[in-house]
């Protein structure tokens, strides 16, 4: 095969975050009395919380300081008079619940069972193993590699340094990366010079000039490319 080893990242890959997220801040609201706040002030956070990951990405952020500070954010811009350390405290127990999967991710997990499976995500230690360890894909992953452990994140080529010593690997090109982000997941796999797989399950246009090898909508095409490979090995 041409690739032995698959690096996926976690939300919006394998991990469904969009359910997580709601379900974190719906409880969190309920948590300080305002059983309607979720609603009222998702779109808010949801941009809050989107250009502050961006902010990670570039490195303008510490993951530490992004936990509180989008609740900052949050309840500033709202006039609401909340403690957000104490809420992130509740969001993020919450978040740590939110197992759901993407569609068809067991399935693809077993199919590619022959293979070295590793998650590589951007996020925080507690709740991204606590979200892992409680899924059906709890004995998945030969490695979790968490950028809040590993010291940098996706783009950046540290992150990847430290899979490889994790995994004990140097070729480069036995690796694959799949993602849905191009300015993390594939930025970041071009970066390093290891092949990369859009996971683009809404047929977003790319505009970004992030070039990846393949491009795939549901995650059952991954199949269709790691076999191809190994065909033509």
């Amino acid at each position: 095969m041409k690739y032995d080893v698959i690096l996926f990242d976690a939300d919006d890959t394998l991990f469904d975050y969009g359910m997580a997220e709601s379900h974190a801040l719906s409880n969190a609201f309920l948590h300080v009395g305002m059983p309607t706040g979720a609603e009222d002030y998702a779109a808010s956070y949801q941009e809050i919380n989107h250009a502050l990951w961006r902010d990670l990405e570039q490195g303008k952020i510490s993951s530490a300081a992004l936990r509180v500070e989008r609740f900052n954010r949050l309840f500033a811009a709202n006039a609401l008079e909340l403690d957000p350390e104490a809420f992130s405290e509740a969001y993020l127990r919450f978040l740590g619940e939110g197992t759901f999967l993407i569609q068809g991710a067991i399935e693809l997990c077993e199919e590619l069972a022959g293979y070295r499976l590793t998650i590589i995500t951007n996020g925080i230690k507690e709740v991204q193993t606590s979200r892992i360890q409680g899924s059906p894909l709890s004995e998945t992953f030969e490695q979790i590699i968490i950028s809040e452990e590993a010291g940098c994140q996706k783009p950046e080529t540290g992150i990847f340094d430290y899979a490889f010593a994790k995994l004990g690997i140097s070729d480069k090109e036995k690796v694959l990366i799949v993602g849905d982000s191009l300015t993390s997941d594939i930025q970041g796999g071009i970066n390093y010079g290891i092949d990369t797989c859009w996971f683009n399950p809404l047929g977003k246009e790319n505009t970004s000039g992030v070039q990846p090898k393949y491009e795939i909508q549901v995650l059952s095409e991954l199949l269709d490319i790691v076999r191809k490979t190994a065909d033509f090995q």
